[in-house]
């Protein structure tokens, strides 16, 4: 097998283990705050093993350690919105909405690199918010999950945003790094100040302590690091497209594990169908376009 085919098989797998972050959400019988707690700490203690492994060197300035632990906050709304969607609709509802990140993130990187917005990232946005209406319409039982996965959406893009900045001059796996400790650090602020952390015992269930450890390692650090390294050899389009199965992947997944709780009405099917191709045309018309 040549790199390139092996790269785009364990970007796959890369991406279908984002897809089953959903499943171990829902899977998860602690609230989304603790949660999102426990999976940046084990994350972040998996990423600083792996530099001493390698013997990686970490030091950032002043500068990139206020830019990564401000955007880790936002991270960590980003995993929190996501899992409380997910605790409070289904895994299929919160994953759809997720994908509307490609409309968000068309309105807001052009805002904050001071960029004109494109005509057809406006229309590809317009059938990204025509497929979240048949959706508010056909799935109004799950209105409070359709909100925060749509503000999880929100965050992911800004923060998105904000990374395809710093990563012109910091490597991905240290941006990372200190994100998921600023992350650490704002939830753990936050927990101090409900009170919750203060009786935090650490006595979870030994299901809890296997999917939340699958949680923070697989799917977040081993995951992260294999993302980044096969995007040395595939290009950015490649790379968009297969991500762009990652909530196909997570449905799939969620039906598998969940079965009827994951049926929805042939209204949200139609919703969800129109903003996932969405999304798969959205990097073919980036493509096209730069090639003008």
């Amino acid at each position: 097998m040549d790199v390139t085919k092996k790269n785009l098989l364990i970007l796959h797998l890369t991406v279908f283990v984002w897809g089953f972050t959903g499943v171990l959400g829902k899977l998860i019988s602690i609230d989304a705050v603790p949660m999102v707690w426990y999976r940046v700490l084990i994350a972040a203690a998996t990423l600083f093993v792996w530099f001493l492994i390698t013997k990686k060197n970490i030091k950032i300035t002043k500068k990139q350690f206020i830019q990564f632990f401000l955007t880790g906050g936002i991270v960590a709304i980003h995993w929190i919105f996501f899992f409380h969607a997910i605790k409070v609709s289904t895994v299929s509802v919160t994953l759809v909405c997720l994908s509307s990140f490609t409309l968000f993130t068309a309105i807001l990187e052009p805002l904050i690199k001071k960029q004109p917005i494109q005509m057809g990232d406006i229309l590809i946005g317009l059938l990204i918010i025509l497929g979240i209406y048949m959706i508010f319409k056909f799935e109004g039982q799950y209105t409070l999950g359709i909100i925060f996965g749509l503000l999880a959406a929100v965050a992911s893009s800004l923060f998105s945003t904000i990374n395809s900045t710093l990563v012109q001059k910091s490597e991905p796996s240290i941006i990372s790094f200190y994100e998921l400790v600023g992350a650490l650090f704002w939830i753990t602020l936050y927990r101090l100040y409900d009170g919750t952390l203060l009786h935090t015992a650490f006595n979870l269930s030994a299901k809890n302590w296997f999917f939340l450890i699958l949680l923070g390692t697989l799917c977040t650090s081993v995951a992260y690091v294999a993302g980044v390294a096969v995007m040395r050899t595939l290009s950015a389009f490649r790379v968009a497209l297969i991500t762009n199965l990652e909530p196909v992947y997570g449905i799939v997944l969620a039906f598998v594990f969940f079965q009827s709780k994951e049926q929805m009405t042939g209204g949200f099917y139609i919703g969800a169908t129109i903003i996932l191709a969405s999304i798969f045309l959205y990097p073919i018309y980036k493509k096209r376009k730069n090639q003008l």
